[in-house]
Formats: C-alpha cells, sequence, structure tokens
C-alpha cells in the first residue's frame, strides 16, 4: 500500500505528501527513497527532533493532526500511517476534516491503523516505563469517515496479525474528488 500510495502521490503532481504523525521519520524517510517529495509533522517534539536528526536532508514540524498548520488543498498526499490510533473515537470526525482540508482535489489519503472495535484506550507499552493509549477501528468506521470528509475510498487491505502483533492491522486509500469544469 505505501508503494502504492507513493506512485499516486507522485504521479498526480499536486504537491508534496505530507506524513502526518510522522514520528522519528522513518516511514517519510522510505516514501522520500521512492522519489516522492514529502515532508513529516508530530505531536512530539522530541520524536520531531529525533526525525531530523536522522534525516537531515528532510523537512520535519511539530504540530497537531486535529488543527494542521497547513494551507487547504497544500498537500497531493496525506499519510497517517497509524498515527490516528492515539485519537479519541469522538475526535476522529475532526481528523479526518483536516486531512481533507489539506488535500488538494485529486490528491490521495492512506491511513494504517489496528483492527478492532474498541471505543476505550488501551494502554500501550511506548518504551520503559512510558505507556500511551491507543484505540482500534473497523475498516467500515475508517470508510465512513473517509467518506463523511468528502473522500472516496479506493481501497482497503485488511490482514491478520502477525508475529507479536495482537490484533489485525488494515489499511485504507481514499482520494479527493478533483474539482469539476
Amino acid at each position: 500500500m505505501l508503494a502504492t500510495f507513493a506512485d499516486l502521490a507522485s504521479t498526480a503532481h499536486l504537491g508534496p505528501v505530507a506524513d502526518l504523525g510522522c514520528g522519528t521519520g522513518r516511514i517519510t524517510a522510505h516514501l522520500a527513497s521512492l522519489g516522492v517529495n514529502v515532508f513529516g509533522i508530530d505531536l512530539s517534539p522530541a520524536m520531531v527532533d529525533q526525525a531530523r536528526r536522522a534525516n537531515p536532508h528532510l523537512h520535519f514540524e511539530v504540530g497537531s493532526i486535529t488543527a494542521l498548520d497547513l494551507s487547504d488543498a497544500a498537500a497531493g498526499g496525506v499519510l497517517a500511517w497509524y498515527s490516528t490510533i492515539h485519537t479519541p473515537p469522538t475526535d476522529l470526525p475532526q481528523v479526518f476534516a483536516e486531512f481533507s482540508r489539506v488535500l488538494a482535489p485529486g490528491g490521495f489519503l492512506l491511513v494504517g491503523f489496528h483492527v478492532g472495535d474498541g471505543d476505550q484506550p488501551r494502554s500501550v507499552g511506548f518504551r520503559e516505563g512510558v505507556a500511551i493509549d491507543a484505540y482500534d477501528v473497523t475498516p467500515e468506521r475508517m470508510a465512513e469517515l473517509s467518506r463523511e470528509a468528502g473522500l472516496v475510498v479506493q481501497a482497503q487491505l485488511l490482514r491478520a496479525a502477525q508475529g507479536r502483533e495482537p490484533r489485525p492491522q488494515a489499511s485504507l486509500l481514499a482520494a479527493k474528488p478533483s474539482v469539476a469544469g
């Protein structure tokens, strides 16, 4: 899905890809290695510092996916690779509205997430002594959130848990309709 997204976003020539919730920039760097014009945004200043140190040739900034400091239609692609898992379900409509707002008409959204129907957070160990909340979402709910934000679902991938993963994983690819006329 990442390679397909990279190809779609690059060949559309609608602007850079925003890796939202980029963490340490691992996937941002992967997209750049595929030839994508990409930048990263993360809520954590410490994560952004790590991303900048590991990838000095790429642009990273601190920001929130609930209120992006980007112009309307500024991104040819939006990637939220497991970054929405920390968002309470009640806040997801606002997040998807932001994704749609910053996405250029004809642009693509790719979201990776843990599958489940839990409305309650589960505690996930981040590193020793640090745990963060994570939420599971059904693929149907992610598709509904995309449609409510004015996006058209292009593909969904659901796969069984592998290795030490405790739950299935999924990704959703959506597009913002091109402006008619």
